[in-house]
């Protein structure tokens, strides 16, 4: 639960506000995976995000009030294709701080709301592009999806068993990770200096550059020896015993991360392998460790496990699905999934003690708001036609 109140080097401190972005107002032109999710981010901290829907629709596929990533938002419908599409997208974007879009790149520009068009009107304006390959180099007007951004950078090839071909993360890595966290880590950057001086500008945020960056860290791990560029034969990649997951005697699994020495020993007496302890530091008794843990643990059932280890420091939890997690002790407690209009869903993330974000209103239907922005943008048509 967020509190309301909390203490700061001054002593107590309301919280106010929807967030940190209350007062930011953001477009959002309508399409789908990370560039909904990094608008519905914004709102979740507090932006004003209006989304430009498309007469027909564009989406997951799911019905509209099941579309999370529309959460915290409203929705107006245009068509950009229309005579006066474009120009109702730019009264918008004249009073707007952001805008997000996730065409291929030159789109935008065909339809008369590019970064030209949209800064000629607003020169504070923070233009945000989602794309996989970025705006320009061989591959920019190529289609593609998370798995091949992932796989190009490297990304997908360390992930999964060294005899099995890689392992697919879901969408996760790329699309949400090295896509939609880096748009909106750019586009608070560039709020800040819009307003620190006045200037707009163009982010440029590649799913590809994302990702690659995500993997810093194991990039220089590598150049110094301490990587090894293939899958399963790392401390973080599965190929180390204490860092894995194991089968219980139900079907379950258990997760395992006891890296440091005072962890690995409270967790191998846990367990009861005592003997075969002492192979953690031979890599080639590994095989044998892997195969003791895997044993250990399949004498018993999940719950079994996580009862022996939920109130240690052995780093050991276990593996939940999507309809297990929000009843974890651990995470009710702490709120990170709440209930909205029947759904259950991730709790705005992360926390402030005095601008607490909050799920204020369910997905926005497509253009369900168009009235109400229209008044409270003070904009003279959203329909596509001129007054």
């Amino acid at each position: 639960m967020l509190h309301q109140l909390c203490h700061s080097a001054g002593g107590l401190m309301t919280a106010t506000g929807n967030g940190p972005l209350d007062g930011v107002r953001v477009v959002e032109l309508a399409g789908i995976g990370p560039g909904p999710f990094a608008a519905m981010l914004l709102a979740d901290l507090g932006a004003d995000v209006v989304r430009v829907d498309r007469p027909g629709g564009s989406g997951l596929g799911i019905k509209a009030e099941f579309d999370l990533t529309n959460r915290n938002k409203r929705s107006v419908l245009v068509d950009l294709k229309s005579g006066g599409g474009p120009a109702a997208v730019l009264d918008l974007v004249e009073r707007a701080d952001v805008l997000i879009e996730g065409y291929r790149p030159g789109v935008a520009e065909r339809l008369g709301v590019g970064p030209d068009a949209c800064l000629a009107r607003n020169p504070r304006l923070v233009y945000g592009r989602m794309t996989g390959w970025g705006q320009e180099g061989p591959l920019a007007q190529r289609a593609g999806h998370d798995i091949a951004y992932i796989a190009v950078t490297g990304a997908l090839g360390m992930i999964g068993k060294p005899d099995e071909p890689p392992t697919v993360p879901a969408n996760l890595v790329g699309d949400y990770a090295g896509g939609a966290l880096y748009l909106v880590v750019g586009v608070l950057a560039a709020l800040h200096h819009a307003r620190a001086h006045g200037e707009g500008q163009v982010v440029d945020a590649a799913i590809v550059d994302g990702t690659a960056h995500l993997a810093t860290m194991i990039h220089g791990m590598l150049a110094a020896g301490g990587w090894q560029d293939r899958r399963g034969a790392n401390l973080l990649d599965g190929g180390c015993p204490f860092y894995g997951t194991y089968e219980t005697s139900d079907g379950g699994h258990m997760a395992v991360g006891a890296l440091e020495q005072r962890f690995y020993d409270e967790f191998t007496a846990l367990l009861g392998i005592g003997e075969q302890a002492a192979a953690r530091g031979d890599l080639a008794r590994w095989g044998e460790l892997r195969e003791a843990v895997a044993a250990a643990f399949a004498t018993r059932t999940r719950a079994e496990w996580t009862a022996v280890f939920e109130h240690t420091d052995a780093c050991v939890a276990p593996v939940l699905s999507l309809r297990e997690a929000p009843h974890h002790p651990h995470l009710a407690a702490r709120g990170t999934f709440v209930d909205h209009g029947g759904l259950t869903q991730p709790a705005p993330a992360p926390r402030f003690s005095a601008t607490p974000g909050a799920v204020r209103s369910g997905p926005a239907r497509p253009g369900g708001d168009t009235d109400e922005v229209a008044r409270d943008w003070d904009v003279p048509s959203l329909d596509g036609r001129r007054p």
